[in-house]
């Protein structure tokens, strides 16, 4: 979901067929990496900007780690997410994510993916935030990213591309990341979008089936997630057809099975939880 910078809540990308994060490392088909975690700093790196890139061949689950360096995440087709806390921020080709130095995270990347994972110096580099935030990936910065990954580059050209990379960093306009709700009242709900992001299941039904009024889980979803039922299920699902749209699955497929009659209706929601339509979000 994008949101504007000033709203202090956001959405969480899942594939169709991710699993929870603790299920993941254990479903056959997926692999697991484990990474050392370190505060900001520990290690004194020998660069002031260090990029690297990898096609992921099967889905790929990391397990929480932190770095002594910033890092950037983006893709350059596909996308993946990054966890932290209840927060999950999607990557994409045209917005990444800054994760502060030593900050706890995990991520999910499914097969297909053309990860790229840049790190930076602390003590070259002031932070672009003090959490994580979305970066706009423009066309200019992502070549320049991809020259600082190509090999040994004078001394120079080195730092002058690493000068206009730093220049063009910047928090983009609205994010796609979404609170999770974690209470028991919610999970059921949580976990059967996980499972079926097709499924329909209205306020009323999920009421009836949990013992509780409406009103309960309504106010339950504003506390934990700063959205309704209504808004929270919609994005819930549009983040699932981000990851589908990114790997060049057709509109009218992914609508269905995020659980829309019609491509029209579906490119309606994914209007107004991303600010875009799905064609205008595939070609981006």
């Amino acid at each position: 979901m994008v949101r504007e910078r000033a709203g202090p809540r956001a959405v969480r990308n899942l594939d169709d067929v991710r699993v929870s994060e603790l299920e993941g490392p254990r479903r056959e088909g997926v692999d697991s990496r484990r990474l050392p975690s370190y505060a900001a700093g520990e290690i004194d790196v020998p660069f002031v900007v260090l990029g690297s890139d990898e096609v992921i061949g099967r889905d790929t689950y990391w397990e929480e780690h932190s770095h002594p360096t910033h890092e950037l995440l983006w893709n350059l087709r596909g996308a993946s997410s990054a966890t932290v806390g209840p927060r999950v921020w999607s990557i994409t080709p045209s917005i990444g994510l800054w994760i502060p130095a030593g900050v706890p995270h995990s991520g999910w990347t499914p097969a297909g993916t053309w990860h790229h994972a840049v790190q930076f110096s602390v003590r070259e580099v002031a932070p672009l935030s003090e959490r994580p935030v979305s970066v706009e990936i423009t066309p200019l910065l992502r070549l320049l990213l991809g020259r600082l990954e190509e090999g040994e580059l004078p001394a120079a050209s080195r730092a002058r591309t690493e000068a206009m990379v730093l220049d063009l960093l910047a928090p983009a306009q609205g994010e796609l990341l979404l609170d999770y709700p974690e209470s028991s009242l919610l999970r059921p709900i949580v976990e059967t979008l996980r499972e079926d992001p097709a499924d329909t299941t209205t306020l009323a039904v999920w009421a009836s089936r949990l013992g509780v009024s409406a009103r309960t889980i309504t106010r339950a979803f504003h506390e934990e997630t700063g959205l309704g039922f209504s808004r929270w299920t919609a994005a819930a699902r549009v983040q699932h057809a981000i990851t589908m749209l990114a790997r060049g699955d057709g509109i009218d497929e992914v609508a269905e099975r995020v659980g829309y009659r019609s491509a029209s209706s579906f490119s309606t929601a994914f209007r107004r939880v991303t600010g875009m339509s799905p064609g205008r979000f595939r070609a981006g």
